[in-house]
């Protein structure tokens, strides 16, 4: 389910900035011989590194995998309820109760409410069942010989390889997602190194066995990411009509009680009055409208997508018994070709939109949100077949 994780960018300050043009495609027997070659300058034994690399094959599949993320290409009220139906919310809570000490561990160890890591469970393998069957040591060489990504995969291998040193991990066996995610949360090599626990205390760190391994391992993840104990994450809101839509996104921060005095109000219980939050409207003002707190930002470290990270956001609040959200009239939108339109012709106008992908990330939501102020329209950052007209 990731776009492709955030947690990779943490370290990609192990890797000089220049190096990925150095240190990418051509023949991948060539390419594998230097990463054995790196692997020794780091640190790693070199018949260790040459173990895990001898029968790693590039796979193709992973490729099209990551080139194939349509998905989410679909706005914020389509993709949510594609994610989320009520089996999901009742295995949500029936898995809560299972593990009950064990999220109550988590909250108290990590501050991480039990809702967030259910969510995140639910999203990257439903609740374990699907977990992924790609050659991990595979995805990993290959994303990193790949030259769209090397800087946020390569230091996985060595991560990878020290997992191996340890005995943690077999590269002709270990499987997982397409990205090189692993276990019932979907951690990366690194992640694991660095955040795995034993959470049944069986003295072994299983996250693909081992729901309490895997669960106590995400939260302390989300803590090193730097979640914030106690705090909330989302909001929903009702927002006052004449509101000027220029102050909604994630560039804009207010305190809950500024945002209280522009007249909005929370839809369930009251805001947190004292914390910076930013108002986001996936859909524009006509659909569902929600303040960010500083912990909705640490979702886009476990992944990039805003459709999936306000999903994943969305729902944890669900799981702590929030209720449905008003949906609303949502203008309509545009098809991943029109924005990649939209895209293209805002490029041309000068704005960095990121890739041209057909996906309203947030490089594009901020260019389109520029353009509708220039044009005098409402600025709420959601683009139509209208604005595109314009443009």
């Amino acid at each position: 389910m990731k776009f492709f994780s955030l947690t990779c960018a943490a370290i990609v300050s192990l890797l000089p900035l220049h190096a990925a043009a150095q240190t990418c495609g051509g023949s991948f027997d060539a390419f594998k011989a230097g990463l054995a070659q790196e692997a020794v300058t780091r640190g790693i034994d070199a018949a260790t590194a040459d173990a895990f690399l001898r029968g790693v094959r590039k796979d193709d599949a992973v490729l099209r995998a990551d080139r194939a993320q349509g998905v989410f290409q679909r706005p914020f009220v389509d993709f949510s309820r594609r994610l989320i139906s009520n089996d999901r919310i009742n295995r949500g809570k029936s898995n809560g109760d299972r593990y009950d000490a064990i999220f109550e561990r988590i909250e108290r160890e990590y501050g991480v409410p039990r809702g967030v890591l259910l969510a995140f469970w639910a999203f990257e393998t439903d609740y374990g069942a699907i977990q992924g069957d790609f050659n991990t040591a595979n995805a990993l060489v290959t994303l990193a010989h790949d030259c769209r990504r090397p800087d946020l995969f390569r230091p996985q291998v060595f991560a990878a390889m020290e997992l191996f040193a340890q005995g943690a991990f077999d590269p002709a066996t270990t499987t997982g997602a397409w990205a090189g995610e692993i276990g019932m949360v979907q951690m990366l090599p690194r992640d694991i190194l660095e955040n795995g626990t034993d959470g049944d205390g069986d003295g072994a760190v299983s996250l693909k066995t081992s729901a309490p391994d895997a669960l106590v391992s995400g939260g302390k993840m989300l803590q090193h990411l730097g979640w914030r104990a106690g705090e909330p994450w989302i909001d929903e809101v009702t927002v006052p009509e004449g509101f000027d839509w220029s102050q909604s996104g994630l560039t804009t921060t207010r305190t809950g009680a500024e945002w209280a005095a522009f007249g909005i109000t929370a839809r369930d219980g009251a805001l947190a009055r004292d914390l910076p939050a930013s108002l986001i409207v996936p859909q524009g003002r006509g659909g569902p409208k929600f303040l960010a707190y500083p912990n909705f930002r640490v979702y886009f470290e476990w992944n990039q997508s805003f459709t999936y990270v306000l999903t994943a956001a969305y729902f944890a609040t669900r799981l702590e018994g929030a209720q449905v959200y008003a949906a609303g009239t949502p203008d309509t939108g545009l098809t991943g070709d029109q924005m990649e339109q939209l895209q293209r012709k805002l490029q041309d106008k000068g704005y960095d939109v990121g890739d041209i992908d057909g996906i309203l990330g947030a490089k594009t939501r901020a260019a389109v949100q520029a353009e509708q102020l220039r044009l005098g329209l409402p600025a709420d950052a959601w683009p139509t077949p209208a604005l595109l007209g314009q443009l």
